[in-house]
């Protein structure tokens, strides 16, 4: 799951805007985050290498230290301790922590098959991405409309004013998450627009994802301040 973890993320900066919006952002896909990080030190390699061989059912994806279930129990004390010392509050690392272990649980539905630590332990997850992405990627959809029906809604309660336009540019960014996972469910670009095989000679489908998650959360950065009190 990728827009569906920011969804959380807005929820919990209303609720609790001594957070900040891109911290609750930033650990709302902290898994993802060291997953990145991990990947370009050789631990967890994501392939196809080529972005337009890619698909999300037969992406391989190795994430043992990022996602597997151990490695996060040690991850999930990390973001607690940063959200406690960056806003010396114990509520905002109990709601980072919230964050994290949601991630945990909505992958569990929607996204790769993960493990207690190893692929040879005791699977975590219905790994939907494999096995049925369009199921997977309806399953984000659903939640992420309840989640921004309720963001909204209690918007209104709080009267909290944002024009139309600026309402459809946050929504305008979990539709486009949505887009792009169905774009690369189960056929590639390279089959969808009959592209030729070449070598770009480097990896270009991580660099892709990344930039995927950096413009979401710099859209969602810059819409979600831009409102007036009723």
């Amino acid at each position: 799951m990728i827009a569906g973890h920011y969804a959380t993320a807005l929820v919990a900066h209303q609720k609790f805007p001594k957070g900040t919006l891109l911290f609750f952002l930033v650990a709302s896909q902290f898994q993802d985050l060291f997953w990145f990080v991990f990947h370009y030190l050789g631990l967890e390699t994501t392939t196809p290498s080529d972005v337009f061989d890619a698909t999300i059912d037969t992406m391989s994806v190795s994430m043992m230290y990022s996602h597997h279930l151990l490695p996060q129990l040690f991850w999930a004390v990390v973001i607690f301790l940063i959200g406690k010392w960056l806003f010396k509050s114990t509520t905002i690392g109990l709601v980072a922590l919230a964050l994290f272990v949601g991630h945990i649980v909505l992958d569990f539905y929607s996204g790769h098959a993960h493990n207690v630590f190893g692929e040879d332990t005791q699977g975590v997850g219905l790994g939907l991405y494999a096995t049925n992405a369009y199921l997977a990627i309806l399953i984000e959809a659903v939640f992420i409309v309840v989640a921004l029906a309720y963001y909204f809604r209690e918007e209104v309660k709080a009267g909290i004013i944002r024009t139309g336009k600026n309402r459809a540019v946050i929504i305008g960014v979990f539709v486009y998450g949505i887009g792009f996972m169905l774009s690369v469910a189960t056929v590639s670009f390279r089959d969808l627009l009959g592209l030729p095989e070449f070598d770009l000679g480097f990896n270009t489908t991580m660099p892709t994802i990344i930039f995927t998650y950096v413009a979401m959360t710099a859209v969602l950065y810059w819409a979600i301040p831009r409102t007036a009190k009723a």
